[in-house]
């Protein structure tokens, strides 16, 4: 949400810097549960994250306009299609930690605000000036010289950046604030990961042993989730929309220095090559949204 006053609250910056930060520790968690199938702990992310998100809102007594929403079918379609999108980049992104391939995470999240940009241009026709579309360019030849040395497309970093683009793209288009959007969500996908579940547990499967530590780190999930979400969603509520930009960046530098430092995961020749050059894309894109600001 846009700050009506258009500057800066140090409220809205602790809540924003909370995010990010625990975005950007995210990966340490999920490697810690990366012995778990993807699916299983999106599952648990859905579930627990219900009752989280749920007591935050009775808390705040922001509950009246989900009703609502419930019982309005074309909104609720448009739920559908934001929990379908969500859940995509969440697997995803399970996936590639415990696949160790948590640089082409930090690459998608790099890569996702250009692709905001390029995905306005296409969709709502706003105009792109010269840098944006140069840096534009420059984040598809970064995908290009990954794609032409490993002789496949980045694709966990391609469908995280298309994932979460489409994703705000369409949130836009619920009629509800962000937190009660997130519930919405989670309350959508629950039937789905319920039955999934228990189809799991009826096979002899899953990892919800009483008492283990995986059970106590599956219903963690809610609140990594749910927190973090709705620290962002308030956090912006008290920033310029410029402050937002450049804080977007601490979450998947933090997420390149845990894969490169922590996880040990191979930088190599070309990734040397891709992420200067995604690094000057956004240096570009952020002194165009500076420079748009001022004209």
């Amino acid at each position: 949400m846009k700050n009506p006053e258009n500057q800066d609250t140090l409220r809205g910056f602790g809540f924003a810097l909370s995010a990010y930060l625990l975005w950007g520790f995210l990966p340490l968690y999920l490697k810690a549960i990366s012995h778990i199938p993807a699916i299983e702990v999106i599952a648990h992310r859905v579930l627990w994250s219900v009752p989280v998100a749920g007591l935050i809102l009775i808390v705040l007594g922001r509950t009246s306009d989900l009703g609502r929403i419930l019982r309005d079918p074309k909104a609720l379609a448009m739920g559908c299609v934001t929990a379908t999108l969500v859940s995509i980049n969440w697997g995803v992104y399970v996936w590639a930690i415990a696949a160790e391939r948590t640089l082409d995470g930090a690459l998608g999240y790099y890569i996702n605000p250009i692709f905001s940009v390029f995905l306005g241009a296409m969709l709502l026709g706003e105009k792109l000036n010269k840098l944006q579309w140069a840096a534009v360019g420059l984040a598809a030849s970064a995908v290009g010289v990954l794609t032409y040395a490993n002789g496949s497309l980045p694709w966990p970093a391609l469908a995280l950046t298309i994932s979460w683009g489409f994703y705000a793209y369409f949130k836009r288009s619920l009629p509800i604030g962000p937190n009660q959007g997130f519930l919405l969500e989670v309350l959508i996908l629950s039937p789905v990961a319920l039955g999934y579940l228990i189809w799991l547990g009826g096979q002899g499967g899953g990892h919800f042993v009483p008492l283990s530590m995986d059970m106590w780190l599956l219903m963690g999930c809610g609140i990594i989730t749910a927190v973090p979400l709705m620290l962002y969603a308030n956090g912006a509520k008290g920033l310029r929309l410029a402050t937002i930009g450049i804080m977007q960046y601490i979450a998947p530098t933090m997420i390149m220095l845990i894969a490169v430092f922590v996880f040990e995961e191979p930088f190599g020749s070309a990734r040397a090559i891709a992420f200067p050059m995604i690094w000057a894309a956004l240096g570009l894109y952020t002194f165009a949204m500076f420079r748009g600001r001022k004209t």
